[in-house]
């Protein structure tokens, strides 16, 4: 029997490594579009800053690591056609050849793409692209070339559109080489999936590392400078009208990704939510013997059902289960609840669940009602103690918690309590269980109350509601 992963990111190394370690005798293959399997694709900010020296580093494992499990990893070849009646794959090879790979098995791991918004010089016959300064970010590739960029040109100034994860995390990036950025976000606050109040501290952290941030600001056009001088002239226009120009030696295109889905939709697999190819709980497709994993793929949320979210780790998570159930298994995505974290500068930004926006829009019957508070994240007579900005949000009738953003220090661990919030969520706990948790205490790292605790106390004292579920 023959598995045939497709894509060597989280969720096809993830299902061919599980299928390896449950079925040896079962033949797999990876087919990876280049010459990086398995690397980090979450860890490009962090080379292209200087923080991991060597690229060699981003990888979770090395083609040897890979192939000493017994797995088939084919580098830059490329799946074309999937022949679903004959369960192949056809695939462009290395020197440019066709060849035929047998399944009996199949698992899509195609992941996304990113999004080239309706800019002027972006798109069209002759858009601006690398060899110009102009990137975006989503694969080895794509930061070897912002590296060579960076090399060979040496740029003083950046222009960052979007101010999402990746574009935050670049921000500091650029700066960490000694490179001037201005940041440009058409929302009306930076890292738009958090509420605006907590984006503003983010908003505030940016400047005061010396990022210049134009939020209400749209990018129109991104053109070679005139007169023959060198770099690229940045038009913008805010939400009020006005108009305005920006010189940059370098632009960054992070405004989002979308499913990278051709490969399944030719072959005539439904798509669902976002255009992500629609999967079970099981992670099969509508297609016969095929499965789908990670950012090309529909992902379960535990709370609003089939929805789509990019993130490494639901790859990693659903790569697993289908690698499992592709070589007879019956395992199910128990569902993500878009637990997500960000480092900018020393602030760390942390969210899980649903927001309240989110809560209301889902038709689950909810009254959402979300409650903000600040917190110590230990106790203040132990020196360095710094703020928590907490906003909890939870159903004001059954008062099960819904969701959790959290802004603090680096120092602060946030994710460690994000976390612990998402874990209740993902336990179904009504806000007032929280202060029943068993959470560690020690002055220099927490208080009897933690932050989180505190944080759920004051949605209670906020938020009269009915006695909490009982389980």
């Amino acid at each position: 029997m023959h598995l045939v992963a497709v894509g060597g990111s989280d969720a096809g190394i993830s299902a061919a490594l599980r299928a390896r370690e449950l079925a040896p005798d079962w033949d797999v293959s990876v087919l990876v579009a280049d010459a990086y399997p398995n690397f980090s694709i979450c860890g490009l900010p962090y080379y292209l800053s200087g923080d991991v020296p060597r690229w060699h580093d981003l990888a979770h494992r090395t083609l040897a690591d890979l192939q000493v499990t017994g797995m088939q990893v084919r580098t830059d070849t490329r799946a074309t056609r999937i022949d679903v009646t004959g369960h192949r794959v056809e695939v462009a090879t290395p020197d440019g050849s066709a060849d035929v790979v047998p399944y009996d098995r199949l698992v899509i791991g195609t992941g996304a793409l990113s999004t080239i918004p309706p800019i002027a010089g972006l798109r069209g016959t002759d858009p601006l692209g690398p060899d110009h300064g102009v990137h975006t970010l989503r694969s080895m590739a794509d930061a070897h070339a912002v590296m060579k960029t960076i090399e060979t040109q040496d740029p003083r100034t950046a222009v960052i559109i979007g101010a999402g994860y990746i574009g935050l995390e670049m921000a500091e990036a650029f700066v960490a080489r000694g490179i001037r950025v201005t940041q440009v976000e058409a929302l009306p606050e930076v890292l738009p999936t958090l509420d605006p109040e907590l984006g503003a501290l983010v908003h505030h952290e940016l400047e005061s590392h010396g990022v210049e941030v134009r939020t209400h600001t749209t990018v129109t056009a991104v053109e070679r400078r005139s007169s023959g001088a060198s770099g690229l002239s940045v038009s913008t226009v805010r939400s009020s009208g006005e108009r305005g120009t920006v010189s940059a030696d370098i632009v960054l295109v992070v405004v989002g990704v979308r499913p990278d889905t051709q490969l399944a939709r030719d072959a005539g697999a439904s798509l669902g939510v976002k255009g992500a190819i629609q999967v079970d709980e099981h992670m099969a497709t509508t297609l016969p013997d095929v499965y789908a994993a990670g950012d090309c793929a529909v992902t379960l949320h535990r709370l609003l059902g089939d929805t789509w979210l990019p993130l490494g780790t639901t790859a990693h998570k659903q790569g697993r289960i289908a690698g499992e159930n592709a070589i007879g298994g019956n395992r199910r995505f128990a569902g993500s609840l878009g637990t997500q974290v960000v480092k900018v500068f020393d602030l760390v930004a942390a969210r899980t669940g649903l927001r309240d926006h989110e809560a209301a829009a889902a038709a689950m019957g909810w009254s959402p009602r979300t409650v903000a508070t600040t917190a110590d994240d230990h106790k203040r007579y132990y020196p360095g103690a710094s703020a928590i900005d907490l906003r909890v949000t939870g159903d004001s009738v059954s008062g099960l918690l819904l969701g959790a953003q959290l802004v603090g220090h680096r120092s602060a661990e946030i994710s460690k309590r994000v976390d612990t919030l998402a874990t209740a969520i993902f336990h179904d706990m009504p806000v007032e269980e929280i202060s029943d948790l068993d959470l560690s205490y020690t002055p220099p790292l927490g208080s009897p109350w933690d932050a989180v605790q505190m944080a759920a106390q004051a949605w209670v004292q906020a938020s009269p509601h009915d006695p909490p579920l009982t389980h």
